[in-house]
């Protein structure tokens, strides 16, 4: 299968590269900025892209690739610092000027050029830059140029290099998809074959590889992105997988019924539903650090599938988990300092007791579903919310508690059933929960006193959870949840919304 490689010099935009070029069917991967040219030869990519990054290419050791991956003979696309750090190790020059600065939403005129094929002259494009090339390398042409910035885009028709200072990953500049197809299809001559079906194919044949006749343990949460790597999984080693639903006490209402019900028909007869509650509620007695629940939680679930594996009487070498590309990124790599850390990622212990299985860690959500979907699981649960390993010990802020659960738990279900009641014949936000803060205030029921918690509804709209918007409900029908909820719920007598994008928050609250 051709590959893009994406070298990472971690500009926040990074991700969105790999989500573009995989929507144009060709496959994405993100790797290091330092990855040395022998390695990228052997992983033998048709095209390279450099990110953004936040450096700037003129001071003392600034961040730059391996210098001799500019004879591999292999075409190179430069996005912003990408652009500036080809143009400086190629003997251009880049500097700070604040005339050039732009930020934004901007005018930018397109030159002929294979890259900007079919879309030439004037267009909106997204800048984010206050550096600048000032002097381009030898044998490079200007082919695109704003106000402000006469070099926005370069190229060297020789070594196929290209380099643009704005960013076509994202969605405002509007011809920016066109040129990636272009790079992709143009320059570097792709097959564009990055699908599903070919995705299921590859990854049943490694699994098999992989896991040849041993056993595998698969931590179920009952999310879309478990049951995925489960079927994956089961469709290549059959009934040598062994799937865990844990009930850790911070499910949703109602959940454990319906999860279970859900994987014994989906999955079959190798289904164990463990109730752990009690063990995790006595691990996090006392704990208010998210990223120490975070982590107890992770270790705790490790210990749980430890004595499930011993009392099965099996030797599981692998234990499967349904990582997702944006768990590694927020979990923190060598360019994405950690947001926080999954359970399933920065919260495992160091020493391990299987070996790890993540068919679907280079995949982002959206492509989850599609998988999915072309696995034959049933579209309720395929488009089920996403709900975290964690549960709701990331919506309770503060320390957790029987009593904060269940409250929680009956705000959340009127909140979830009236959104589902309201948009159950037009489009839904993509995820919609309630959190339970640790605030409490003054309210009054009639002519008493009260003195409960603070409640905050959440809702976004997102394709790949990478960036979200929250959702905008008519305050008329948040009025009408909030009223509900507090005549409702004696422990919470104040509703707020949540009107904070990703970024700068996350979905989640902790």
């Amino acid at each position: 299968m051709d590959k893009i490689l994406i070298l990472d010099f971690g500009g926040q935009y990074t991700q969105l590269i790999a989500r573009r070029v995989r929507e144009l069917n060709v496959y994405s991967e993100i790797v290091d900025y330092d990855i040395s040219a022998k390695k990228i030869k052997e992983k033998a990519p048709k095209g390279i892209i450099l990110s953004g990054g936040y450096d700037s290419v003129y001071i003392k050791d600034s961040i730059k690739p391996d210098n001799e991956i500019w004879e591999l003979g292999i075409p190179i696309l430069g996005i912003c610092y990408g652009f500036q750090v080809m143009s400086k190790e190629n003997k251009g020059k880049v500097i700070n000027d604040k005339n050039s600065e732009e930020y934004g939403l901007t005018e930018i005129n397109l030159k002929s050029s294979r890259l900007f094929k079919g879309f030439t002259g004037n267009h909106k494009c997204w800048m984010s830059h206050a550096d600048s090339v000032q002097k381009l390398p030898d044998d490079f042409k200007v082919i695109a140029s704003t106000n402000k910035c006469k070099i926005a885009a370069a190229f060297n028709d020789k070594k196929n290099f290209y380099g643009v200072q704005f960013h076509p990953e994202v969605t405002q500049t509007a011809f920016g998809k066109k040129m990636l197809k272009n790079f992709l299809v143009n320059i570097c001559n792709t097959k564009r074959n990055w699908k599903s079906d070919s995705f299921i194919e590859s990854q049943v044949s490694q699994i098999k590889d992989t896991v040849k006749n041993d056993f595998v343990l698969c931590a179920i949460s009952g999310g879309v992105d478990s049951l995925v790597a489960a079927v994956l999984t089961h469709k290549a080693i059959k009934n040598n997988l062994y799937s865990v639903f844990v009930n850790h006490g911070l499910l949703r209402k109602n959940e454990v019924e319906e999860v279970s019900k859900t994987l014994k028909k989906v999955l079959g007869k190798n289904v164990i539903i463990e109730d752990a509650s009690e063990l995790f509620l006595s691990k996090l007695k006392g704990v208010t650090e998210p990223e120490e629940k975070r982590k107890i939680i992770g270790k705790t679930f490790i210990e749980v599938f430890e004595n499930v594996a011993k009392r099965l009487g099996k030797d599981f070498k692998y234990l499967l988990q349904g990582t997702i590309y944006p768990d590694i990124v927020e979990s923190g790599t060598k360019f994405s300092k950690t947001i926080k850390s999954h359970h399933n990622v920065g919260g495992l212990p160091e020493k391990l007791g299987f070996k790890l299985l993540e068919p679907l860690n280079k995949l982002f959500k959206d492509e989850v579903r599609d998988v999915g979907k072309k696995l034959n699981i049933p579209l309720e649960h395929v488009n089920r919310q996403p709900f975290p390993g964690p549960g709701l010990a990331v919506r309770i802020i503060g320390e957790i508690t029987k009593d904060k659960i269940k409250t929680l738990q009956e705000a959340d279900a009127i909140y979830r059933n009236m959104v589902l009641e309201k948009y159950k014949n037009k489009k839904a936000p993509w995820q919609y929960f309630a959190v339970l803060t640790n605030a409490k205030t003054v309210g009054v029921v009639g002519d008493n006193r009260t003195y409960g918690y603070t409640l905050v509804l959440r809702a976004v709209d997102t394709v790949d959870a990478m960036s979200a918007q929250w959702f905008k409900f008519p305050l008329s029908f948040l009025e009408q949840i909030s009223t509900t909820i507090c005549n409702k719920i004696p422990e919470i007598n104040r509703v707020a919304y949540d009107i904070t994008n990703k970024p700068p928050g996350t979905i989640e609250w902790e």
